[in-house]
């Protein structure tokens, strides 16, 4: 083997609602990679939380069921060391690439691991990954950020048991219908509803919980829905802005993943002015929860008045070579490949940064 090929840990699967959604995007970056320049290790989680890590690859998996390295015992100790191997001599992986959409492993968690094991990886950091994952401290900091975004309103499971007759009319009197109902840490639209009465708000709040133990209610807002992608570290910059024109009433997760009858428009279909407005709004929602490597900024445009209004930053897009967020760069000049050649030499970049902070206080 040449020893300049760097070695790239993949790490997808996970304990989440999201499971099938990481092996797609685990394939697609595997068969993208340029096995001249890298080795990859793979890394499977499962659904139970059992982690499995396979032999040094040279050449991708053919069919996708192999990510889920059947015959491989689960060893999580095993697979722990082998992450962890650069504490105590020549480290098994120069770099890891975590693919886990969703909680235990977009949520800050898998960061948090790689942070202790003093190695680099791929994406946001643990802050980062913690208050994008969280739609409500997300919200939050956009609203310090001085980013316009729509009405909403938010509780938990306990204050939901003793005050839902007060929370149902206080939605109803702040919000009206219809109104969306999402689990606040999860993605891909998994858990949520859309409701048009207090019937089918109390039914949503259900499903919703059922993913979560925080609930956000969101107001309907008519308009076109537009993406932008943001790459960098200190000094990031925004893709061409597209559009998602969805199959269904909202873009729901049967719309982004089932039916394949979504359209994805690049660039969008709006005035340079707009456009331009978007790449900076997303600038800004990247640095006001301290991003670092990729992101995707969805928003809102209002229908009623051309306002633009932003819903959401995602750390770790969907990246299939069909996703959103790699068509995005491939059209702002960017190829899926040197993509993800860029994303590691951010890593990188990153780590070779928090290298040369001190941890002591000797002078």
């Amino acid at each position: 083997m040449d020893n300049a090929k760097l070695t790239v840990g993949l790490v997808y699967g996970g304990k989440s609602g999201e499971h099938e959604i990481s092996l797609q995007t685990a394939f697609a970056v595997m068969n993208a990679f340029d096995y001249v320049k890298y080795d990859i290790l793979p890394f499977y989680i499962t659904k139970q939380g059992l982690w499995k890590f396979g032999e040094k690859l040279a050449a991708p998996f053919s069919h996708l069921e192999q990510l889920k390295l059947e015959g491989v015992p689960g060893d999580t100790g095993a697979a722990l060391n082998a992450v962890f191997s650069g504490l105590g001599g020549e480290s098994v992986v120069d770099v890891m690439f975590p693919l886990l959409h969703g909680t235990n492993g977009e949520d800050g968690t898998i960061q948090g691991l790689f942070e202790m094991a003093n190695i680099p990886y791929i994406g946001a950091g643990v802050l980062a990954s913690a208050a994008g994952m969280d739609k409500v401290v997300m919200k939050k900091l956009f609203a310090e950020a001085r980013l316009e975004q729509c009405r909403y309103g938010y509780f938990n499971a306990a204050i939901w048991k003793s005050k839902s007759h007060d929370l149902i009319v206080g939605i109803e009197d702040k919000l009206g219908y219809p109104i969306f109902v999402k689990p606040a840490n999860l993605g891909s639209s998994v858990g949520i509803s859309k409701a048009v009465d207090k019937e089918s708000l109390i039914k949503a709040v259900e499903t919703a919980f059922r993913y979560d133990t925080k609930v956000l209610v969101e107001e309907f807002i008519e308009g076109s829905e537009l993406e932008v992608g943001v790459l960098g570290n200190d000094e990031p910059e925004a893709s061409v802005p597209g559009e998602i024109v969805s199959s269904g009433e909202y873009y729901d997760y049967a719309a982004k993943y089932i039916d394949g009858k979504s359209q994805i428009l690049i660039p969008a279909s709006v005035d340079p002015e707009i456009a331009e407005r978007l790449r900076e709004m997303a600038l800004v929602a990247f640095r006001a929860i301290q991003v670092s490597g990729i992101a995707r900024v969805d928003f809102f445009l209002r229908k009623s008045d051309g306002r633009i209004l932003i819903n959401e930053i995602n750390t770790m897009p969907g990246f299939t070579p069909f996703s959103m967020y790699p068509l995005l760069w491939r059209e702002t000049g960017l190829s899926y490949q040197a993509l993800l050649d860029r994303m590691i030499a951010l890593a990188f970049e990153r780590y070779q940064l928090k290298q040369g902070l001190k941890y002591d206080n000797e002078q």
